[in-house]
């Protein structure tokens, strides 16, 4: 990637045009985590220390606009409060005033993706608050301090590494995004990657947009592994946290924002874009087709980033940090890994142009880009189960005569079956609403989901944009619910 930017076909590319996308991704970068990262920790706050009417469901149900993407978010509210759309004329026909925020604006994308990416800081944050001891909250309480004050001063510093992991999470989904930030024209260093190569066909150039990419995606990490330091989510062997029973105005204030969040967040643009679509007839012929590879790719990119990620977490201790540096991967954005798998590729295709040409290997390197991009978020969950098998079940099989392969396939890997299919299920999600790196590397004729939502809407026809968006939401929508109801049933008992 640095040896791309460096040549002399970047040089259409001026330092002052990478400065403003830089800038502009910035903006949108810091707009976006306060956004998300206020929405999420209110969220939290109200679900992990709280009892409210509807709690049992928000507990679980606020983290589903994961299975929407972005772009979809986007395409719902473009249509529904653009100039000319209905909201916004029966505005100005009944009340006499327009809104003046524009949606095809800076502030108008750090909305739309504050509330697609908020379930990040929520579900992060939840769990570390769930986790913590009552003791230090309930000793601010007898001291004086309201439910607010113990929040902010107690219960949030403890739960600090879990607020700066979603956080994290956050700014590289931002940083990641195409389909939304480049539908409300707003460009970034994502969409400048993409536009040097797809405009100008110059990947020195759009290497050029990716490298503060790369560079601000190894920095987040460094920053949320140092904020973390040695400090642990919880307490063994102190009282878990009981929330606390609110009761008149405050319960009723509660239930509202939840309600509201997850109406806005997922309820209205998707019923919007299902309104929307029983305007016109669906084209099954590009449809079907569509899922079917969308499907495929998001099953096949699963199974082989969770089989990447298990023989790294098999193998980490041995790997050291050349291990970790696989975090990396998940932070840089599907743009920039399909750029910088190109030039491999035309590689390959010059040494064997009859094996490494066609179908078959178009879907392979879209799944090989999905496997390096994703083997982090699968790394995570994985390596956390394998912990189950405790060093003393490892050397029990070894002093029975199995080598240390044989252990890990028989003992290790048994205990981190819920882990694995945890794993597959966050891949399979993430692929599924991956846009970038397919419509770079995918094949001639080759659309997803994801691709058809794309075009669709660059053409501005929204309303045959929704189809596909909400099949996505609907193929996603059963994973993210099995895994925000097992977050969910975690919360830790007395101990």
């Amino acid at each position: 990637m640095v040896a791309a930017a460096l040549r002399p076909g970047a040089a259409d590319i001026a330092a002052a045009d990478v400065a403003r996308y830089a800038a502009t991704s910035a903006a949108l970068v810091v707009l976006v985590a306060v956004i998300a990262g206020g929405l999420g920790a209110v969220a939290a706050w109200l679900v992990a220390m709280h009892r409210f009417p509807g709690r049992g469901l928000f507990t679980w149900a606020l983290a589903l606009p994961l299975a929407a993407p972005a772009f979809a978010v986007a395409y719902g509210y473009a249509d529904l409060l653009d100039v000319a759309g209905p909201f916004r004329t029966f505005l100005r026909a009944e009340a006499g005033f327009d809104l003046p925020l524009s949606l095809r604006s800076l502030w108008g994308a750090a909305l739309v993706l504050g509330l697609a990416f908020y379930p990040y800081t929520y579900l992060t944050l939840r769990a570390a608050l769930e986790a913590q001891a009552a003791q230090a909250v309930e000793a601010a309480r007898t001291l004086g301090a309201g439910p607010w004050r113990a929040f902010a001063g107690v219960a949030l510093p403890m739960a600090w590494p879990a607020l700066a992991a979603g956080l994290s999470l956050t700014v590289m989904e931002t940083l990641a995004d195409y389909g939304a930030v480049q539908f409300l024209n707003v460009q970034t260093l994502t969409t400048g990657v993409v536009r040097a190569w797809s405009v100008y066909g110059s990947p020195a150039a759009a290497a050029r947009f990716a490298l503060p990419l790369l560079a601000t995606a190894a920095l987040l990490i460094w920053i949320e592994r140092a904020s973390r330091g040695k400090r642990r989510y919880g307490r063994a062997g102190q009282r878990p946290f009981q929330p606390a029973r609110l009761t008149g105005l405050a319960a009723l204030a509660a239930t509202l924002f939840c309600t509201l969040l997850l109406a806005f967040a997922l309820l209205i643009p998707a019923t919007w874009l299902f309104l929307s679509a029983l305007e016109i007839e669906p084209a099954w012929s590009r449809l079907v087709p569509a899922a079917v590879r969308t499907l495929t790719l998001g099953v096949g990119g699963a199974a082989a980033t969770v089989l990447l990620a298990t023989l790294l977490a098999l193998t980490l201790a041995r790997l050291g940090p050349v291990g970790r540096a696989v975090s990396l991967g998940y932070a840089t954005p599907g743009a920039v890994m399909a750029i910088g798998l190109l030039a491999p590729a035309a590689v390959v295709w010059s040494v064997a142009p009859g094996a490494a040409s066609g179908f078959g290997w178009g879907v392979a390197l879209l799944i090989y880009a999905y496997a390096a991009r994703l083997a982090a978020a699968a790394l995570e969950p994985v390596e956390a189960g394998l912990l189950r098998a405790t060093p003393s079940m490892v050397g029990a099989a070894r002093l029975l005569g199995r080598s240390e392969t044989a252990a890990a396939f028989g003992v290790r890997l048994p205990a981190a079956r819920g882990a694995v299919f945890t794993a597959l299920i966050i891949v399979f999600v993430d692929v599924l609403k991956e846009l970038p790196a397919t419509l770079i590397l995918r094949p001639f004729d080759f659309d997803t989901l994801a691709v058809l939502a794309s075009n669709y809407a660059q053409d501005e026809r929204l309303a045959q944009a929704g189809p596909p968006s909400l099949m996505i939401i609907l193929l996603a929508l059963p994973g993210v619910m099995w895994l925000s109801r097992r977050v969910a049933a975690g919360r830790p008992g007395p101990t």
